[in-house]
C-alpha cells in the first residue's frame, strides 16, 4: 500500500510573514510520520524561506508550477532545473492552468517529462468540467488526460495523480462517492493498469476539489484514494492539521 500523502496547495496566497507563520505551525504540530507524506506548495517567492523554517522536519515542499523547457526566453516563468534542489514535488496540469491559461494535455506532457528529468515528483492533476460530466465524457476526458499527461514516461515510480473535478473546485460542490469512485476506477486505475500493465507500482492517486474536514472521510476511505489535494483549507492551520489527522486515521482502518 502507498503512503498517504496530503498535499497543500496554497496558490496565489499569503504573505511571507503569513507563510512562515503557517509552516511554524505546521511543524510544531504534526507529530512525523513515517507512514504519510506532507506537502506544502508555496507560491514561487516563498519556497526557499518556508523551506528553511521545515528543515529537519518531516514535512516536503512542492511548487505549483513549472515550464517545461531548462532555460530561455520565457519572462516570468521558472524551470525545474530552477526548481531541483529547492523543492520535492512539483503540481502540473492544475485545472487553473488549463482553463486560465491554455496549457494543453501535450504541453503539460512536455512538463511532465521535464519534471521527471529534472529530479522532481510530478503531481499531475486531471478531471472534468461540469458541462463534462453532465453530457456523461466525465471518464473519457479523465481517460485522455491521463494518457496523454504519461506519454512517454516509462517509469511512474515517482509520479502522483490528482483526480480534482473542475466544477468542484473552490465551488463548495462535493461529488459523491460513487462518482468519485467511478472515475477512478475507470478514468485512472484501469487506464494505467493498461498502459503500464508489467508495473506494480500504481502511483498514488489523490483527490483534490473542495476539501475539508468534514468530507476529507468520505473520500480517503475509499480504497482507490491514497491521500487529498487540499486548496483553501491549506491556508489555515488547523483545518490543514485536522485534515491530515483524518486522512491519517481513515487510511490506517
Amino acid at each position: 500500500m502507498p503512503r498517504p500523502m496530503i498535499v497543500g496547495n496554497w496558490k496565489m496566497n499569503n504573505s511571507l510573514e503569513q507563510a512562515l507563520q503557517l509552516v511554524a505551525s505546521l511543524k510544531d504540530s504534526l507529530t512525523p510520520n513515517p507512514n504519510a507524506e506532507i506537502v506544502v506548495c508555496p507560491a514561487f517567492p516563498f519556497v526557499i524561506e518556508v523551506s528553511r523554517v521545515l528543515e529537519n522536519s518531516s514535512i516536503k515542499i512542492g511548487a505549483q508550477n513549472m515550464h517545461s523547457a531548462q532555460s530561455g526566453a520565457f519572462t516570468g516563468e521558472v524551470s525545474g532545473s530552477m526548481l531541483a534542489g529547492l523543492c520535492e514535488y512539483v503540481i502540473l496540469g492544475h485545472s487553473e492552468r488549463r482553463s486560465l491559461f491554455g496549457e494543453t494535455n501535450r504541453f503539460i506532457n512536455i512538463k511532465v517529462v521535464s519534471a521527471l528529468d529534472n529530479g522532481l515528483k510530478p503531481i499531475l492533476c486531471v478531471g472534468e468540467t461540469e458541462q463534462e460530466r453532465d453530457s456523461g465524457n466525465a471518464s473519457t476526458v479523465v481517460r485522455t488526460q491521463v494518457k496523454s499527461g504519461l506519454a512517454d514516461v516509462a517509469d511512474i515510480t515517482s509520479v502522483t495523480i490528482a483526480y480534482e473535478p473542475i466544477w468542484a473546485i473552490g465551488t463548495g460542490k462535493i461529488p459523491s462517492q460513487e462518482a468519485v469512485h467511478e472515475i477512478i476506477s475507470h478514468g485512472i486505475f484501469e487506464v494505467l493498469q493498461e498502459i503500464y500493465p508489467d508495473s506494480y507500482n500504481i502511483p498514488r492517486i489523490l483527490y483534490g476539489g473542495s476539501v475539508t474536514p468534514q468530507n476529507v472521510v468520505n473520500f480517503t476511505a475509499d480504497p482507490l484514494i491514497d491521500g487529498v489535494l487540499v486548496g483553501g483549507a491549506s491556508l489555515d492551520y488547523n483545518l490543514f492539521s485536522q485534515i491530515v489527522a483524518l486522512t491519517l486515521e481513515a487510511k490506517a482502518n
